[in-house]
């Protein structure tokens, strides 16, 4: 009944500009501003935006409160990570029961690649570091990131117990109450643009990886994120690495609802193929965007109609 509740709210609240005109009109729901996908939906309204389609981004708190709206037919397209658009359709973890059974991917984006941040004049080297003191928790509004929050703490044999909860309502806030020095670190995803702001306010940032990289460590994770895997980033390519490290990551997609016009997604998977540039050029972590990977395993979920009728025009298997 709460998810009805917020996709009918959501609904009264961003409907304006999203239904279709004379030109293909399409929205994508996203996260809000300051977070990785409230950056993610620019870039790809961008990409869009260049392929013909006349795209608006519509920000609500996080991905589990616009899910429903996207399966409700609210608006066409969001972003989010596959792992909770897996969950949302089967009902599974925060989602108590209550399924999301319209939602159809799109495609594949970049990786996301996740870190524990803490100031770079701190004396925290390592995730087990972080025993005892005051660390954000509680994601009140963003129920996906507690159980990465926890994969992050197995990889040092830690659990959430182990440290000081500081409650908080999303990562936005969570990084806000890190620079107001209320906790000693936040997790959030590299490339977002208040991990920059947080770098900038306190005179540096490092971004802590997983303890240990190990099969077993791995295994670990995936007992609370079952799509984590693990990703090196050199030096200096983002905030935050001050060294080559190892961190989790894991897939993001582009979802839409299964009565989405076939047009308009084969629109939007043609647009963000053709205009990866676009997308790099708005939002830098698009680099690391490959077309041919657009086609990756959806997990449970299903591809759209529209887009497999893209992929299969230009080869993707």
């Amino acid at each position: 009944m709460n998810k009805i509740i917020t996709a009918t709210v959501l609904m009264a609240g961003l409907c304006a500009g999203t239904l279709a005109s004379a030109q293909q009109s399409v929205g994508i729901a996203t996260s809000n501003p300051g977070s990785l996908f409230h950056n993610i939906g620019t870039a790809v309204a961008n990409a869009a935006n260049a392929g013909g389609l006349n795209t608006t981004i519509q920000p609500a708190t996080s991905p589990n409160q616009f899910i429903p709206f996207v399966d409700q037919g609210g608006i066409e397209f969001g972003v989010a990570n596959l792992q909770e658009v897996n969950y949302s359709i089967t009902g599974e973890a925060w989602w108590n029961g209550v399924k999301n059974e319209n939602i159809r991917v799109v495609a594949h984006l970049m990786p996301l690649v996740e870190a524990i941040f803490v100031r770079k004049d701190s004396d925290i080297m390592k995730v087990s570091d972080l025993k005892g003191l005051p660390m954000t928790d509680g994601y009140t509004a963003q129920n996906t990131i507690l159980p990465q929050l926890s994969a992050f703490y197995s990889t040092a044999g830690m659990t959430r117990d182990d440290v000081e909860k500081v409650s908080v309502a999303s990562v936005v806030a969570g990084a806000a109450a890190f620079m107001a020095g209320d906790t000693v670190g936040f997790i959030f995803a590299h490339g977002a643009g208040k991990v920059r702001e947080a770098d900038a306010a306190v005179g540096g940032l490092r971004a802590l990886g997983v303890e240990d990289d190990s099969d077993a460590a791995l295994a670990a994770a995936r007992e609370h994120w079952p799509t984590a895997f693990f990703m090196t980033l050199p030096e200096g390519l983002m905030p935050g690495v001050l060294e080559d490290t190892t961190y989790i990551a894991f897939p993001q997609v582009i979802f839409t609802h299964a009565g989405a016009s076939d047009e308009a997604v084969y629109a939007m998977a043609k647009a963000m193929y053709e205009n990866a540039q676009v997308m790099a050029d708005t939002f830098p972590p698009f680099r690391a965007f490959k077309p041919e990977n657009m086609k990756g395993d959806p997990g449970i979920a299903e591809f759209h109609p529209g887009a497999l009728k893209f992929f299969e025009e230009v080869g993707l298997n």
